[in-house]
């Protein structure tokens, strides 16, 4: 059993130290720092990202002075745009030149953007950036890319939820913040074998334990944080939803209502999918949004007419790789190009 135990620790020191010397994701050491409900990175702190077993599209990224992904600092600048997102404006699968902020700065060509991505957000934590950025920074201009499950997961319990939310049924307002990382979890955090297996594979022991117990025919449940598919036309479930939808939206415009003096410009992802197969899906839930949105005063980039515009041109597809649906350089061009020329209009 010695000699057991030590070959055992011997193979995991070793693969510890092989995995060390490869671009596997390190520890990004999020938390409230900067406000209490905005979760972020530590200032000016240095880590390493990367997909997949194979440790695709790596990347060593920097947070700035307020903890964010982005080239410049942010100071207090009234000329500033704030580009305001989740993990598509965040971009870390992309080199720092083509990013959103990046890409959105070169197109606007006279004006700072901060980039204020966060992973694992929704609409409504979208909200607190915009008060923080106008409260703190004097940002008046904003432009926010959003996905299209972006208004779902702005519900508690979605797993994409880092401050405010809506109660799912009773579409009361509530806040869910994330617990501070325990010793052992911290501890984990900084081996690179341990991050390999949890971060690369995604291997949950968790979920490993509910499939080892579960009913031999029992239906796969959802991965954690993935949205509800949405509703179709024909669901039953279809009046609920839209509820949502206005309670969300509703909310949403309610409290950066007093944070934008300026321009609001939203664009709206699309089901790329669907587009490059050539199939007609409505989404009665996206165009609810659309509508309300214009509604309220903002500028709506429907990211659909663009794309089905892009396709009928080129067979390129958008999105970085089959195994992530992130957009890639060229499909960030194309939507800062419009969220420029929409910021830019009279």
């Amino acid at each position: 059993m010695a000699w057991w135990l030590a070959g055992a620790c011997g193979c995991v020191l070793v693969l510890e130290l092989l995995f060390r010397l490869l671009p596997v994701s390190t520890s990004t050491e999020t938390a409230y720092y900067t406000d209490p409900l905005i979760l972020g990175y530590p200032p000016h702190h240095r880590w390493t990202t990367s997909t997949g077993w194979d440790l695709r599209n790596a990347q060593t990224l920097r947070a700035n002075n307020l903890g964010y992904v982005a080239s410049r600092e942010f100071v207090r600048d009234p000329r500033a745009v704030a580009l305001i997102g989740d993990s598509y404006v965040e971009a870390s699968m992309l080199g720092e030149a083509h990013r959103p902020g990046a890409q959105l700065e070169r197109a606007l060509g006279s004006r700072p953007v901060y980039a204020m991505g966060s992973p694992g957000t929704a609409l409504l934590d979208y909200a607190e950036r915009i008060r923080f950025a106008h409260e703190q920074l004097g940002v008046r201009d904003f432009v926010i890319l959003m996905e299209r499950g972006d208004v779902r997961q702005s519900l508690c319990g979605s797993g994409n939820v880092h401050g405010p939310c809506l109660h799912a049924k009773t579409l009361t307002p509530r806040v869910e913040t994330l617990a501070p990382a325990g010793t052992v979890k911290r501890l984990v955090r900084q081996s690179a074998l341990a991050q390999y297996l949890f971060s690369q594979l995604k291997f949950s022991p968790q979920k490993l334990w509910q499939q080892a117990f579960a009913a031999p025919h029992a239906p796969p449940t959802a991965a954690p944080g993935a949205p509800a598919a949405a509703p179709t036309e024909s669901s039953p479930d279809l009046a609920g939803a839209m509820a949502q939808v206005d309670a969300v939206t509703q909310t949403f415009f309610a409290r950066v209502k007093p944070h934008v003096s300026g321009r609001l410009v939203i664009v709206v992802d699309a089901d790329r999918r669907a587009l490059y197969a050539r199939e007609v899906k409505a989404d009665p839930q996206r165009e609810r949004f659309l509508s309300l949105a214009k509604a309220a005063g903002a500028t709506v980039v429907d990211a659909e007419m663009l794309i089905r515009a892009h396709l009928a041109q080129s067979p390129l597809k958008l999105d970085v790789g089959p195994q992530d649906g992130h957009l890639n350089a060229l499909g960030v061009r194309l939507i800062t190009g419009a969220a420029a020329d929409a910021l830019t209009r009279p």
